[in-house]
């Protein structure tokens, strides 16, 4: 599946144990990831700003960067989340020609879905990861 991660599910991946952690560092093996230069330039901007960090020593980020499709995202017009900073994760997903967007943001979540690319929460496509196999 081409997926694209929103930059909270990559920082909770990064910050804590959990659901998040595990889809990235053991889930996602078999998939492609798709991101683009925005949502790269905003994980790396949160990283340093509100945890400290330097996004380019970290091995999780240096992988996603050699590893992930890097498009750039379709032109959205009109507007289409109520935070018109998520539209750029749809216009990847567009571009990217993703299978699913995965975040925990709830202006995301809110649309279920976006054409026909499906907007789940990190569980929920574990969850549907888990009735596939």
């Amino acid at each position: 599946m081409r997926l694209v991660l929103d930059t909270n599910v990559l920082i909770a991946a990064l910050v804590a144990d959990g659901v998040c952690r595990d889809l990235v560092r053991v889930r996602l093996r078999s998939h492609t990831l798709v991101t683009s230069d925005i949502l790269l330039r905003e994980l790396r901007e949160k990283l340093r700003v509100k945890f400290d960090l330097t996004p380019d020593e970290l091995p999780l980020l240096v992988a996603l960067a050699e590893r992930a499709e890097t498009v750039r995202p379709a032109k959205l017009t009109p507007s289409v989340c109520r935070d018109t900073d998520d539209d750029w994760v749809l216009a990847t997903a567009v571009a990217g020609r993703a299978d699913a967007i995965i975040t925990g943001d709830d202006d995301l979540l809110a649309l279920k879905k976006h054409g026909a690319i499906p907007i789940l929460a990190p569980r929920a496509f574990l969850e549907f990861l888990d009735c596939q196999a």
